[in-house]
């Protein structure tokens, strides 16, 4: 499945908000190595090796397209560098001081027995910080699941789109962080996030969420399922004078490790 980086920057005010928020709850002091799992386009990345600039940091991440974009961000910063990797294969180093993953594991099936695996592996005092997509239940994803498995559309995307068991609850981060003997926070936020424009909820999912529907369609068809997905997005989501309420829920999971 190919990223458009340039897609997914769009409404950077608001997709970059929970990184930040996140972050802000890590309190790791001068640490050697950061990683971030599931960098993107590496402009959140930056904003680590600015956070903390004797650290060594690395952004990974599976798609080349996201890659290319980041690469330009590296070459300025030489303690900050990007590498092609998949997640479900890392495993943290001897010096890894801190963990961010934003937006990103929702896309490795298993991520949560994953995790466990990680956060045994931190050393005492390594920090790891993770955020994912609440909203899997929300208008904007039950209406395109609810159309593409309708029987115009299920002989091609039946399937395509995860949303079982994508993510855990905030209580199934914690409990597996506190299992992992790890000092932990876990909490939920829902965004009132207000986008402007025509079809923003449609802009904005095109960007992540509607990324294998784009994939596994031919663009003719692309055009008539974003047509009829539309139509029902404006419905869910109804413009007002002031723009577009888009309810935005995201899980946090912080821990770190002890002694």
């Amino acid at each position: 499945m190919k990223w458009d980086p340039s897609k997914y920057v769009e409404f950077g005010n608001h997709r970059d908000r929970p990184f930040h928020d996140l972050v802000a709850r890590v309190q790791a002091v001068d640490p050697r190595e950061v990683v971030d799992l599931g960098c993107g386009p590496g402009n959140l990345t930056a904003t680590l090796a600015e956070r903390w600039p004797h650290a060594r940091v690395t952004g990974i991440d599976s798609s080349t397209e996201m890659l290319s974009k980041a690469s330009a961000l590296g070459g300025r910063e030489p303690r900050l560098d990007f590498a092609e990797g998949d997640i479900a294969t890392w495993q943290p180093g001897p010096d890894t001081d801190v963990v961010v993953t934003n937006a990103a594991l929702q896309w490795v099936a298993g991520h949560q027995e994953m995790l466990s695996g990680w956060l045994r592996a931190l050393k005492p005092g390594a920090w790891f910080a993770l955020q994912v997509p609440g909203n899997f239940t929300s208008p904007s994803h039950a209406l395109m699941r609810e159309l593409a498995e309708s029987s115009t559309w299920s002989s091609r995307l039946g399937g395509v789109l995860r949303h079982e068991g994508a993510v855990g609850s905030p209580a199934d981060y914690l409990n597996i962080m506190l299992d992992a003997g790890c000092s932990a926070d876990a909490w939920e936020t829902t965004y009132q996030q207000l986008l402007p424009g025509k079809d923003p909820v449609l802009e904005w999912v095109r960007g992540t969420g509607l990324r294998p529907v784009l994939a596994a369609l031919p663009p003719g068809e692309v055009a008539e399922f974003e047509r009829q997905y539309s139509a029902l997005l404006r419905d869910a989501y109804p413009e007002s004078v002031h723009g577009t309420v888009f309810p935005f829920r995201r899980i946090f999971a912080v821990a770190r490790r002890n002694p």
